[in-house]
């Protein structure tokens, strides 16, 4: 089934990327392969008719609290983190627009030479208009990671679920790369994440989704195809969400 013909279960998504997973093969920076097969995958939801919102971290080029935690000022390195995203939300955009898709990068920082400044009305009317937004510069507030900045503005911009892109496929209740045995979860709450510890989306970021009862799937983005499947519905990876 091709995706202009299939069907979407949700209306409108939002994608946290991190930065790591730009990488590729490369030790540092953006590799452009990866890139291009992502933004291929966006194009195909917005082809199915799906509004998509993406925010990118900004680890493969800079992670502000491990700077800080060797001394640098937190503030500044937060602020330099911020800037990272930028980086990644342009090659984002660039690389989704040279696919036909229209995107914009919104940033939570005033950096009008390059980016819009980040408005939720004007950023539901880019999506309604059928624009990818890229959420660029985490919230705009040092302290605040970019997963609590994809749970803010999923919550914003009234997304249906926020889809969160790691190295695995789901949650375990160990690390399947150290533990071969890991066993998987396929449905979790809120709550089990508090209470367990398990390493989803800090703590902040879990307790916004579960106030606003925003459902969260973790799913590998290396597996390519999953995400079109998430979207037409297959259950692929961990979904967490309020209590049945």
């Amino acid at each position: 089934m091709s995706t202009k013909t299939a069907t979407a279960r949700y209306r409108r998504i939002l994608v946290k990327l991190s930065g790591e997973a730009l990488l590729g093969d490369e030790d540092y920076g953006i590799d452009p392969a990866i890139l291009k097969r992502i933004a291929g995958e966006v194009r195909d939801l917005t082809q199915m008719g799906v509004q998509v919102a993406v925010v990118i971290g900004g680890g493969n080029i800079f992670r502000g609290a491990g700077l800080a935690r060797a001394g640098m000022d937190r503030v500044t390195g937060d602020h330099m983190g911020m800037l990272a995203t930028v980086i990644n939300a342009l090659a984002m955009q660039d690389a989704l627009e040279s696919l036909g898709v229209y995107a914009r990068v919104m940033s939570a920082l005033r950096i009008n030479e390059v980016c819009e400044d980040y408005i939720r009305r004007r950023a539901v009317r880019h999506l309604e208009k059928g624009r990818v937004v890229i959420f660029a510069a985490g919230t705009g507030n040092p302290f605040f990671t970019t997963d609590t900045a994809a749970s803010l503005r999923a919550i914003e911009i009234n997304a249906e679920v926020l889809l969160k892109a790691t190295k695995v496929n789901g949650v375990y209740d160990s690390d399947p790369m150290h533990n071969p045995a890991a066993r998987r979860y396929e449905r979790l709450t809120f709550d089990q994440v508090l209470s367990d510890r398990l390493n989803v989306m800090d703590a902040t970021a879990i307790v916004m989704c579960r106030e606003n009862k925003l459902p969260l799937r973790i799913f590998n983005m290396f597996h390519a195809g999953d995400l079109v499947r998430i979207v037409q519905g297959e259950d692929v990876g961990t979904i967490v969400c309020a209590e049945d």
